[in-house]
């Protein structure tokens, strides 16, 4: 998955435009929104409607998609981890889980004065996480 995403690292970084993709893009190619509207077969005030859900996040994806043919584009999208990449994520969530249930289970043991070392709970983490990453546990999501 990690490898198909790969394209899109980077898109992560790019700002979004203020009044939306739509609007800068037809403003850039100096088309106005009777022409637009013509193209998608919208009124001026259909388009102006239609900028304004994309800017605040209410478009639907095959209004996007839309506009984007009548623009001779395409609608590219994805989702991507916030980590850079699947794994990262994977990572992450197993080892705060193993830190949970690691920390759990030392305190119920200290509550008998079983406790383990810090060394030692650090090291149980590490391997717990490991176990729960080979496993992609659906626990993880919870």
């Amino acid at each position: 998955m990690d490898q198909k995403l790969r394209p899109f690292q980077n898109a992560g970084m790019i700002q979004l435009p203020d009044r939306g993709w739509i609007h800068t893009i037809r403003t850039t190619l100096n088309m106005t929104m009777a022409q637009l509207g013509a193209k998608l077969n919208v009124t001026r005030q259909g388009v102006n409607k239609i900028e304004e859900r994309e800017a605040n996040g209410t478009i639907a994806i095959n209004s996007l998609k839309e506009v984007a043919k009548a623009l001779d584009m395409k609608l590219v999208y994805a989702l991507i981890p916030i980590d850079g990449t699947i794994d990262n994520l994977i990572d992450k969530k197993a080892e705060k889980l193993a830190k949970k249930i690691v920390l759990r289970t030392n305190q119920n043991m200290k509550l008998e004065d079983q406790g383990i070392g810090d060394e030692k709970i650090t090291e149980t983490i590490k391997e717990l996480a490991d176990e729960i990453k080979r496993e992609v546990r659906r626990s993880l999501w919870d």
